[in-house]
């Protein structure tokens, strides 16, 4: 259950009750005793003047492209309940509701999308870069309004088309089963976004990969010669469910479940992974969920308001890395979910003597040199480890790297060892954690 609750600079009030996709229960105080009022949705942030010839005409909606929802009567109290059903293209949009007796407004409270952090922690801002990227040009829309008419083939081709990609599957949650891994082609961005508007999931059918990006693989179209540090294409997913994905049939670039990114810029925004496989073996191999190589100029990769497990049932399991894995990449993680994921090989890495290797970072698995892993509003709970890191496997080889760790929840999680400095996380001992109002046990 998400509680958003904001008050005006009058006496109104506006709170919302609910997830999104689903019904949403909204509470309204102060309004003018048995007097009507008004619900719009619409962008946060924008505007929307009241036209002449409507009620309140020239009163300014802090929502943009404003659409009327509801209209009705408060009762004699001044204040009214009502529950509507939100589908996943309002997840997102901001609701505001006018008093039409007084033509005052409450403050727009945003409908938030149901991946991410639910707990009271999730309290962090957007990091500049991170935000929702626009999407309302978009260079191709999958699908002609039917769920049958967003077909594995219209998605593929469009990645491969690059761009804006949205998705008209009917108004109704929308599972597209992938007979194929989509694949970016590097010269076709620079800004690819996929935004499934919080109705469409995208299934590997429990066989394959669902998105693949390289900017070193030549079958992908090489655009500079620095293919290991170039600033394109700039990736980003959001208000998307990626389940039942498993690159274990992929050796040569292993891991990384459901997307497997080398290059460029990747963010993950208002995302859902559910089970999701890759290698259950292997001292390197990880990303249940995610696994990122070489981003640009050593940029974070963002992953906001989002969730890698969930429930057991949900679970991403991999050799490493149950929820996200890395070799030499940055990580700023905000107000986000890592449940029940679990890193299954045996061995840790280097593989001790007779083992295949693997079994670290139930959550989160970091290699590399200089990098950071910052976490801010984010649980990370009730994973499972064989070998090391049981929350989280950071290890700078060249002992440069940090992590920060805000306002964030890490417990229960559970198995391996090496814990030199606090639990369930495996580090160096001189490796700098810094740990601010936070629960760690």
């Amino acid at each position: 259950m998400i509680l958003l609750l904001l008050g005006s600079a009058s006496a109104q009030s506006l709170a919302l009750h609910g997830t999104c996709p689903g019904p949403i229960e909204a509470v309204v105080t102060g309004l003018t005793p048995s007097g009507v009022f008004a619900g719009v949705t619409g962008v946060p942030g924008g505007q929307t003047v009241i036209p002449v010839g409507q009620p309140c005409a020239g009163t300014t909606l802090d929502v943009g492209n404003a659409q009327l929802r509801v209209t009705n009567r408060a009762n004699a109290s001044g204040e009214v309940r009502f529950t509507a059903p939100t589908p996943g293209a309002l997840c997102g949009q901001a609701v505001q509701v006018l008093d039409a007796t007084t033509c005052e407004t409450t403050r727009a409270v945003p409908i938030r999308f149901t991946p991410g952090n639910p707990n009271a922690e999730a309290t962090c801002a957007t990091p500049v870069g991170a935000e929702l990227e626009d999407v309302s040009s978009p260079t191709t829309v999958v699908g002609n309004g039917t769920p049958q008419s967003c077909t594995s083939r219209a998605f593929v081709d469009a990645v491969a088309a690059g761009g804006v990609i949205t998705f008209d599957c009917g108004p109704a949650p929308v599972t597209i089963l992938l007979d194929e891994t989509a694949k970016v082609f590097n010269n076709t961005g620079p800004r690819i976004v996929i935004d499934g508007g919080g109705l469409v999931t995208l299934s590997g059918r429990g066989t394959r990969r669902i998105l693949y990006m390289n900017t070193c693989d030549p079958n992908q179209v090489w655009t500079t010669p620095t293919c290991q540090n170039q600033d394109h294409p700039q990736l980003t997913v959001q208000n998307l469910t990626f389940v039942d994905a498993d690159s274990s049939s992929d050796t040569t670039y292993d891991g990384g479940g459901a997307i497997w990114v080398r290059g460029g810029r990747f963010k993950i925004l208002n995302s859902s992974f559910r089970r999701n496989t890759c290698a259950d073996l292997g001292p390197d191999v990880g990303g249940a969920a995610v696994r990122v190589f070489d981003q640009f100029d050593d940029l974070p990769v963002y992953v906001v308001n989002s969730t890698f497990g969930g429930s057991p049932a949900d679970a991403g399991v991999c050799s490493n890395g149950g929820g996200v894995s890395s070799i030499g990449v940055s990580w700023t993680i905000v107000n986000s979910l890592f449940t029940d994921n679990q890193a299954v090989g045996n061995g840790g890495n280097p593989p001790a003597q007779g083992t295949p290797g693997g079994g670290s970072g139930g959550a989160i698995y970091n290699d590399g040199n200089t990098m950071t892993l910052s976490l801010c509003g984010t649980r990370i709970e009730d994973n499972e480890v064989n070998a090391y890191g049981s929350a989280i496997f950071f290890v700078s080889n060249d002992h440069t790297g940090d992590v920060v760790i805000d306002r964030s929840v890490i417990t229960n999680n559970v198995g391996g060892s090496w814990y030199p400095v606090w639990p369930q996380i495996s580090a160096h001992v001189d490796t700098p954690i810094v740990v601010t109002n936070s629960v760690i046990q």
